[in-house]
């Protein structure tokens, strides 16, 4: 039985969340402005204190390794914007919606917050010969030559992404499409992580994606294909402060569930530690897996030299590619 264990803390949720990693000494609320446009049907939700990401050498490293293609676009076409992400943006949101009836069909649309010069960035638009399309009221501009465009909905609020899904956040915000804010299940699900400084929501599907990445292998066992259903959410923390210090949970609906789910983790992480090098061992053991009533529960924490040498190991480059 092979598992790709590195997976519980990094791929599941470090991979989605380093494109933003940051060591804020603040937490990173999502306003009600940005709650308006991220569309009701939410897979996962990703919300990070923008302001400090450079201060860690170990979360920029791990940025480096393991940026998806996705985000990757979306950071770039940030940069293209005209922006100075270093002192325009405080904290940046990301979050994949469904749309259409296949439950895989998805977006990713991003949210910026801060305080942004509006008369100026339209001045600079304006200099370049940068026309805005119209979508009702709302003025959308191309960022640069990244095929992405941004649009204002305040002061402190910008959605950029694809046409189509800016399209979708500025339908929620309009009140075309219902938002998130009809959304109780998430809702309540951030109101037990937001006041961290990085902070993440999955919804069913995202759990169980995010699971079946954690296990490997393993998620072939009948014991995985008979609970997976009953994964219902699941939100994650992390941060760099003093270490690196990742905390996961998945909501499930009885205790038993959560105890299979416990027990399968644990004779993975087993198996694997058996095989592993020094250093996978010693993130293996650096992480605990228990749970409390319903809920699996999955905490890991090194040292910033800990993980560095994890960055390097065999284990973390099979998890991430």
């Amino acid at each position: 039985m092979q598992m790709n264990w590195m997976g519980s803390v990094v791929r599941s949720g470090i991979a989605a969340a380093s494109l933003t990693l940051a060591l804020p000494l603040l937490a990173a609320p999502l306003g009600t402005g940005a709650r308006s446009a991220i569309p009701r049907d939410l897979q996962q939700l990703i919300v990070v204190d923008y302001r400090e990401m450079q201060n860690s050498q170990a979360a920029m490293d791990l940025k480096g390794r393991v940026l998806p293609p996705e985000l990757k676009q979306l950071e770039q076409a940030l940069k293209q914007s005209g922006l100075n992400e270093n002192h325009d943006v405080d904290g940046l949101a990301f979050a994949a919606f469904r749309v259409g009836e296949s439950p895989d069909n998805t977006r990713v649309v991003g949210i910026a917050q801060g305080n942004f010069q509006l008369d100026d960035i339209t001045a600079n638009f304006k200099k370049k010969k940068i026309k805005p399309m119209l979508l009702r009221a709302n003025k959308i501009y191309p960022m640069g030559t990244s095929g992405m465009l941004v649009t204002f909905l305040d002061p402190s609020t910008m959605v950029f992404g694809t046409k189509e899904a800016v399209k979708s956040a500025l339908d929620a915000r309009d009140g075309m499409a219902q938002s998130m804010l009809y959304n109780s299940t998430m809702l309540d699900m951030m109101q037990a992580v937001d006041s961290e400084p990085l902070w993440s929501i999955l919804d069913q599907k995202g759990t169980q994606t995010m699971m079946r990445s954690v296990l490997g292998d393993a998620a072939q066992l009948t014991d995985y294909e008979t609970v997976k259903k009953q994964l219902l959410s699941s939100r994650y923390t992390m941060n760099f402060r003093n270490g690196v210090k990742f905390n996961l949970d998945v909501m499930t609906p009885n205790t038993f569930t959560a105890a299979t789910m416990s027990s399968l983790l644990n004779a993975a992480a087993l198996y694997k530690k058996m095989s592993g090098t020094a250093t996978e061992k010693q993130a293996i053991d650096a992480t605990s897996i228990g749970s409390n009533s319903g809920t699996l529960e999955v905490r890991f924490a090194v040292s910033d030299s800990q993980f560095s040498a994890l960055l390097q190991s065999p284990l973390f480059q099979t998890v991430v590619r």
